[in-house]
């Protein structure tokens, strides 16, 4: 299956018209992340049927230099983000390497779906693009990688990933859960919950080659 016939299926079942105008508005008259071509980029990066782990943001960095289409993940040059500076302290602990950019599209191209439920933001307003129709086809594509694949790790951090759980077939995926890696959470479980090699050890047992989450940096032992 491709991209292109989940998009399709979607945008067959759902009208997303009035979405389609308030972005077009939105991108003309004012400051709006991701640029325009990079809205689709985790879908770009990240084939459907390559899919092995799935990581729920919610809605776009909303900062210049920021935002690239991929949750978590900031451009090459910019200032690591709270919530990413977490993840890679507790990438650290659990796999004992330490990445250095902030750019996850290794991540991406290993398999790892890094999915906002929100695609695009205004700069400088945070969740000023909810509502519009994103959550409606985010949760689309959650469901449909549910039910067409199979063995996909969902990572669902703090509540509203978590409310996606509905969406996933546990029969046959793998869903890992903690609190959410931002600061105002990370102590209250996210930190020592080890989600890397829980998800490697998941896809392992089921025949499927790990994530190389540690992609392009040295382990502390060399």
């Amino acid at each position: 299956m491709e991209w292109s016939d989940v998009f399709h299926d979607i945008t067959t079942k759902h009208d997303f018209q009035e979405m389609h105008d308030f972005l077009e508005k939105e991108y003309t008259t004012q400051i709006v992340y991701p640029e325009r071509k990079n809205i689709y980029q985790a879908f770009d990066l990240t084939p459907f049927n390559d899919i092995k782990v799935v990581i729920l943001g919610q809605d776009p960095y909303h900062g210049p230099n920021q935002a690239h289409g991929l949750a978590f993940s900031v451009q090459p040059n910019a200032k690591f983000p709270p919530s990413l500076r977490n993840m890679y302290k507790e990438l650290e602990d659990d796999l004992g390497c330490k990445r250095q950019s902030p750019h996850l599209q290794d991540w991406a191209r290993e398999g790892v779906l890094l999915l906002n439920t929100v695609l695009t933001v205004r700069q400088g307003e945070a969740h000023s693009h909810r509502g519009i129709g994103w959550e409606t086809f985010t949760d689309e594509i959650i469901a449909t990688v549910s039910r067409e694949l199979e063995h996909v790790v969902f990572i669902l951090w703090g509540k509203p990933a978590q409310q996606k759980m509905k969406l996933i077939d546990t029969s046959k995926h793998y869903i890992i859960k903690s609190p959410h890696p931002s600061p105002l959470s990370a102590n209250r479980g996210f930190f020592g919950s080890k989600p890397y090699s829980q998800a490697n050890d998941y896809l392992t047992a089921n025949g499927i080659s790990p994530i190389n989450w540690c992609e392009g940096v040295n382990p502390h032992n060399e």
